[in-house]
């Protein structure tokens, strides 16, 4: 129920945490390539909802350079809108987008700003009326 009472050994520091080199310890840019393949990955199944089948080729290409193995594949469809499908892609990109920025992938975060552009007019599109019809000469 309670810690023991250490005390100070020659190897380990009274203030050292119990156990803190039981377990592996990954690098930065380690974690970063973690973080952004998940970032991807979710993105991808977005993108296969969608229905963007080479887009999505272009991004399960960099999850596995990012990863070593390809992705699964998202193969099912929701009745989720395309409007909500769209801005979820574009939050998802930015997140990528910030990542690869941190790690300096330039493929991946051009990847990310180009679907993020892409998601944007999609979102627009959907969102802006459309202008009424004007006949020429018209006033």
């Amino acid at each position: 129920m309670y810690e023991p009472i250490r005390s100070a050994s020659p190897r380990r520091p009274l203030h050292a945490m119990a156990g803190s080199g039981d377990f592996p310890h990954r690098s930065r840019e380690e974690e970063l390539d973690i973080q952004l393949a998940g970032h991807l990955a979710a993105l991808l199944a977005v993108t296969d909802e969608l229905g963007l089948g080479e887009v999505g080729d272009r991004i399960a290409d960099q999850i596995a350079r990012l990863r070593g193995t390809p992705p699964a594949r998202h193969t099912g469809r929701t009745d989720a809108p395309a409007l909500a499908l769209h801005r979820r892609a574009h939050a998802l990109a930015g997140r990528a987008l910030v990542v690869a920025a941190s790690r300096a992938d330039t493929a991946a975060a051009i990847l990310a700003a180009e679907q993020m552009d892409a998601h944007t007019a999609a979102i627009t599109a959907a969102t802006t009326p459309a202008a009424p019809a004007r006949l020429v000469g018209a006033l």
